[in-house]
């Protein structure tokens, strides 16, 4: 190997490798995927983001489970739901708990409507007052 004087073009590395500071393949960053066949694509958000409603998701979905605290739930995953949609993300464990909790609201509602419904119908045939009926007290205006 010779070396250049002054005024004389350098001549490539003989080793092949690429002067410090450069991007190879016409100066575009070339990156493999896990296979080493394909690009690797980063995630929505970046790389290392985390989801800021997956534990409001979580949360809501098991206060929706619950059912007695299932309006809380639905209020708890819509948060979560938004947050994660502010950062392009999805978040299912939100949406379980938004539908959850609506299906407790809707049997609850039912449930309430067909209790107050039976209640009114046996103060009607008992009449005003407090009644023992089958060891249940039933007190009807």
């Amino acid at each position: 190997m010779t070396i250049p004087g002054p005024g004389q073009p350098q001549s490539p590395d003989p080793y092949g490798q690429q002067p410090s500071g450069q991007e190879p393949y016409g100066g575009q960053p070339y990156t493999q995927g896990p296979s080493g066949h394909q690009p690797y694509e980063q995630p929505a958000g970046g790389p290392g983001s985390q989801n800021p409603g997956k534990t409001l998701g979580i949360v809501g979905l098991v206060l929706s489970i619950l059912g007695c605290t299932a309006l809380i739930g639905i209020v708890v995953s819509v948060i979560g739901l938004v947050k994660s949609r502010k950062a392009g993300l999805g978040n299912g464990l939100a949406w379980a708990g938004i539908i959850i909790g609506v299906l407790w609201l809707v049997i609850g509602g039912i449930g309430l409507a067909t209790g107050v419904g039976g209640l009114m119908d046996k103060c009607s045939e008992l009449g005003p007052g407090t009644h023992q009926v089958d060891g249940v007290t039933y007190t009807c205006p």
